[in-house]
């Protein structure tokens, strides 16, 4: 708030100068002549007044501006003799309106500036302008518009981008809250279930198997908040990460964590690694996170096997399981299609079927220069 007053503060005091700047210049050219100083009428003096001084409230008023500029202007040059540069209070209250986005309004206004100037030129006897004078006219006041709609147009574009920037780098974070910390509450599920199976067994209904059920319970009901609230999420096309992110180098601690949760995972890597550009790297590490989560939960596999094949134009994630297919997974299809949708916006393919011998397998070919 305190930002918005001081923004304002320095828009005022700007207007104002602006005001102050173009009340000199008008003066001046008014009041000197060629031969020396000239007598300027009371009315004179008090039309380049309120012309010039409506132009400190430019920003805050546009439109008031603009009407209080044509009507100077449509009184000055006829009435007052002699006259000065008082047309530029109109050109830059035009200006001004169209760069607030009031194209219309300033069309309407300069197109009666036209339309007044063209009846004193052509519609009476007098000829103040000639032909050139009433040409230049009419090419101000339309570059005045026109300008001014162009910076306006421009500086939406600018800000429209800047928002669409921070829309992105908030749905990256989201996105990456939602991979992470499903992933991990995935497995604090699966761990407490598993110990509690166990506890069961052995006949044991004490308070460790009460505070298993209340784990495994309370995760459930996070793991499917957090899908609620930042699952849709998935599916938006993610930036190149601007602070360190998981990758590959990180494979191993994510395997250690699905064999902890019970899962046996077998990595290899064919080929000579190579170093990968973040959105690569980042993208192929989520690929099998999330194909260890759905293993893990929904196909009650036993073994996944990873393998990273690094070839001559991309990098290809392979991960097989020998659960139960695709049909466990079809509740929860979000996440193939978020793994997919990652792997596009790299330009590269994902591929997710049942494997003929039994199980899942999840495919993906991330081009090294893809999109960035």
């Amino acid at each position: 708030m305190n930002g918005s007053r001081e923004s304002w503060r320095h828009g005022a005091r700007a207007d104002a100068l602006l005001a102050a700047g173009v009340g000199l210049f008008v003066v001046l050219t008014t009041v000197i002549g060629t031969d020396g100083l000239r007598p300027v009428p009371v009315l004179g003096w008090l039309l380049m007044l309120a012309a010039c001084g409506a132009l400190a409230f430019r920003s805050r008023f546009p439109v008031a501006v603009a009407v209080v500029a044509l009507v100077a202007s449509m009184i000055y040059y006829p009435a007052v003799n002699p006259d000065g540069a008082l047309l530029i209070t109109l050109i830059i209250a035009l200006y001004s309106l169209a760069s607030a986005g009031r194209t219309v309004a300033a069309a309407v206004i300069g197109g009666l500036a036209i339309a007044g100037s063209a009846f004193g030129e052509y519609g009476t006897d007098e000829s103040p302008l000639g032909d050139a004078g009433m040409f230049l006219l009419v090419s101000w006041l339309s570059a005045a518009v026109a300008i001014g709609a162009f910076m306006h147009s421009t500086r939406r574009e600018r800000e429209e981008a800047l928002r669409r920037r921070a829309t992105e780098e908030r749905l990256r974070i989201a996105r990456e809250l939602h991979d992470v910390l499903g992933h991990n509450i995935s497995l604090i599920n699966v761990q407490a279930g598993a110990a509690l199976h166990a506890l069961s067994r052995d006949g044991d209904d004490g308070p460790a198997a009460e505070a298993l059920a209340a784990i495994k319970e309370i995760s459930r009901e996070a793991l499917r908040e957090l899908r609620g609230t930042l699952g849709v999420l998935r599916q938006v096309d993610e930036a190149a990460p601007t602070e360190p992110a998981p990758g590959l180098r990180r494979l191993p601690e994510l395997a250690e964590r699905s064999r902890a949760a019970g899962l046996a995972v077998d990595v290899s890597t064919d080929g000579e690694p190579v170093g990968l550009r973040p959105a690569v790297d980042l993208a192929a590490y989520r690929i099998v996170q999330e194909a260890l989560t759905n293993a893990t939960r929904h196909a009650g596999a036993g073994r996944v096997a990873v393998r990273i094949g690094y070839g001559r134009d991309d990098v290809t994630v392979d991960v097989s399981d020998d659960g139960r297919g695709a049909g466990p997974r079809a509740g929860d299809g979000s996440g193939i299609d978020g793994m997919r949708s990652r792997a596009e916006a790299l330009g590269g393919t994902l591929d997710a079927a049942d494997r003929p011998e039994g199980g899942f397998r999840v495919t993906a070919r991330l081009p090294y220069g893809g999109p960035a």
